[in-house]
């Protein structure tokens, strides 16, 4: 890694409240219990913004290079490539097109009932 320096968290430490704050939310709670039936797992978002605001409080090599407890810069960018990695495990659900079809700007047939 960089000297102590250099380093910059993935994202700024508002955004990882802001993405706690809606994880903690009652509209966030009720959409993800109806989709997963489970309760959203808000622990993450809290344990990257406290290591967020610990390396831009201290800026210390201690603060860089701490893991135990999930705490630390490098849980941090551990956290940021799990959360991507997971994004890109989801395929789209449609194809996309590469240009539209070649009746686009013909009227739609109506159907007879």
């Amino acid at each position: 890694m960089a000297d102590s320096g250099s380093w910059r968290p993935p994202r700024p430490c508002e955004t990882y409240r802001a993405e706690w704050k809606l994880c903690r939310s009652a509209g966030h709670f009720l959409h993800h219990y109806y989709v997963h039936g489970k309760r959203p797992a808000c622990e993450q978002w809290l344990r990257d913004l406290a290591s967020c605001r610990d390396w831009e409080e201290r800026r210390s090599a201690e603060a860089q290079v701490r893991r135990e407890g999930g705490w630390g810069n490098q849980s941090l960018c551990e956290s940021e490539r799990a959360r991507v990695q997971a994004a890109r495990k989801h395929t789209l659900v449609w194809a996309l097109r590469q240009s539209p079809p070649a009746d686009w700007h013909l009227p739609l047939q109506e159907k007879d009932k």
